[in-house]
């Protein structure tokens, strides 16, 4: 861990200058290296490219805002986009020099890491790492833009015939990833140093975007690409599967039901984890975490309702099968579910150790409530902890052999070809960790998912449902919902009300489920008391004064007086197939004419 740490922190400053221009074209010079004089040891090698690693943070654990997942109050761009007059002036990002900035590195690395005094056998590991971060980059670049310019070389300012190139087909540029995806697969090293890409990490991503580019394919019409979806897919299981066969990798499971999926986000020591695949280390007073305390609460980010509605009930029953789950209250929510649930949500028992941004403060978890806000606070992730030590020294588990599971069943599963013995290896593994009962082929179709996602076109429908069930419960707040939307064509989804948690009516709720009110909710008109009355355990009773939007009230809720908390007045309109895609900025276009929008920008 320590020669990686020097790596990542040489890394960050040996590429943090470079010069700006307009045109994502015209690229800085070479005064970050002297090719002439780097590129000529492995440890060179080692030193470039941790300079390309742009790997997530703790950010992970908030990135499924704006899904169905979870929301923030903050501003982001699908919600400008929905809720805006959007453009190509107003949508700006993700073509700057900035922007491709990483593409140049990889290109210039490897232009010159072959003159490197190292075996052949070597220099293809290292050729795998750069093509990999190539694969990786453009990997985004066809998600926001779709067709983009293919560029394999490291551009200098004359270079006229790239500078003003267009957009190449997307077919073209996906074949492209796909080729330095299965180079890099091929050659790159099976181990690494702790926290570096290895072959596994290069095998699971290539199979993440195998099936991107599969169920994009097959559920985007406007393409014209769904005859070679299935390739992608068969190409997502088979990589998936040697993984599973070759990687050595297996579901952390302790036997603990109620916290082993938590424990994998909650812990100071993932090295020898053997469900991680790439992680995130820390060390204190060498490499520190950020801390997260300060996100518990209300401050612009929350879950949702419709998050929790997916999870099953204990038994592996569906939740939506009870009579009035709509109404159900938030102690209600919680009991008999999939034991992740209460491993990701703040529960009622729960108890706050730390966070300097709840009002309530430690203690029993009662709901903050407040405009704009779910009533829901996440724990997955979350530091609850006194011990700044603790908190600075959390990995995080980045990529995880739970993914490489749920790609190979859901590929198999869109093909129709997934087996009872599949389910096992797979999806199965996950349930026992949480102690839930296994999928079966003869699983029935929940009317209320199936509703949602109409469009399922596979001979196995009620497999696909349940499979993108559990892909949305094992996978929640670690930044995949967003991605899946759509790829899925379910882009409408975002439409929905951002709901948080259900009040039957006004007067006193139980919060913590021990049968004593916890808060009480007045009407609009009423006066907090300057006195709070204390419950029978002599805690103070929370005030919210309730209404609808328009009202100056604390809570909002769906009818006024009871109903779901609302946090958001209007959602917008996702207009497809257009809002799938981001337009290239407009003085882009101006320096290059040959650019183009398409899907409607």
């Amino acid at each position: 861990m320590n020669r990686y740490i020097k790596l990542a922190l040489f890394g960050a400053v040996l590429f943090s200058s470079s010069s700006c221009n307009d045109d994502f074209m015209d690229l800085s010079s070479e005064t970050e290296i002297n090719k002439e004089s780097f590129f000529n040891t492995a440890n060179d090698l080692d030193l470039f490219i941790v300079g390309m690693y742009n790997f997530s943070g703790l950010g992970i654990y908030q990135a499924d805002a704006t899904t169905d997942n979870a929301s923030t109050t903050g501003n982001t761009e699908i919600k400008n986009l929905m809720t805006g007059n959007a453009s190509a002036t107003t949508i700006t990002t993700g073509w700057s020099h900035e922007d491709w900035a990483q593409l140049r590195k990889a290109n210039f690395y490897l232009e010159n890491m072959r003159k490197a005094q190292i075996s052949e056998s070597e220099k293809a590991h290292y050729e795998g790492l750069g093509r990999y971060f190539r694969a990786r980059f453009y990997v985004d670049k066809v998600k926001r833009f779709s067709d983009v310019p293919w560029v394999d070389k490291a551009l200098e300012a004359n270079d006229e015939d790239y500078l003003f190139a267009g957009r190449d087909p997307r077919a073209f540029v996906v074949d492209k990833i796909m080729e330095d995806f299965e180079y890099a697969a091929q050659h790159v090293n099976p181990s690494a140093a702790l926290g570096a890409v290895n072959k596994w990490v290069v095998l699971q991503e290539y199979s993440r975007f195998a099936l991107y580019e599969g169920t994009y394919r097959k559920y985007h019409d406007e393409l014209n690409l769904k005859s070679t979806a299935s390739s992608f897919l068969e190409k997502a299981h088979t990589l998936s599967n040697q993984v599973m066969n070759e990687g050595g990798f297996s579901i952390h499971n302790t036997g603990n039901p109620e916290t082993d999926y938590a424990s994998l986000f909650f812990s100071e020591n993932l090295d020898n984890n053997p469900e991680v695949v790439l992680g995130r280390f820390y060390a204190n007073n060498v490499l520190n975490a950020d801390e997260w305390p300060g996100m518990f609460g209300n401050y612009e980010y929350y879950p949702l309702r419709d998050l929790l509605q997916a999870y099953l009930m204990r038994d592996g029953s569906f939740y939506s099968s009870q009579t009035g789950y709509e109404r159900f209250s938030f102690v209600q929510e919680f009991e008999n579910r999939d034991p992740r649930l209460a491993q990701s949500y703040a529960f009622p028992g729960w108890e706050l150790i730390y966070s300097h941004t709840y009002a309530q403060g430690p203690g029993l978890y009662v709901q903050q409530l407040a405009k704009n806000f779910s009533g829901y606070h996440q724990i997955k992730g979350f530091q609850n902890t006194l011990s700044v030590e603790t908190r600075r020294n959390l990995d995080i588990p980045l990529y995880r052999y739970a993914e490489v599971l749920l790609n190979f069943a859901e590929a198999k599963a869109e093909l129709g070809i997934l087996t009872q013995a599949d389910l096992d290896r797979s999806i199965n593994l996950l349930r026992k960790r949480a102690g839930m009962p296994d999928l079966l082929l003869a699983q029935a179709i929940d009317p209320v998912m199936s509703a949602k996602h109409s469009n399922i076109a596979s001979a196995q429908r009620n497999l696909v449902l349940e499979v993108r069930r559990e892909r949305r419960v094992e996978l929640a707040f670690e930044g995949f919902r967003f991605d899946d939307l759509m790829r899925w064509n379910l882009g409408k989804l975002l439409e929905n009300k951002r709901e948080g948690i259900y009040f039957s009516g006004l007067g006193k709720h139980d919060m913590t489920g021990d049968g004593i009110p916890d808060l009480e909710l007045l009407p609009a008109s009423a006066t907090i008391p300057a006195v709070k009355e204390k419950n029978s355990l002599g805690r103070e009773l929370q005030y919210y004064r309730a209404g609808t939007f328009g009202q100056d009230v604390g809570v909002f809720l769906s009818q006024g007086t009871n109903g779901t908390v609302e946090t958001i007045e209007r959602t917008g309109t996702f207009e497809a197939p257009k809002y799938y895609y981001r337009p290239i900025p407009q003085n882009e276009i101006r320096l290059n004419p040959n650019l183009t929008q398409i899907f409607g920008w």
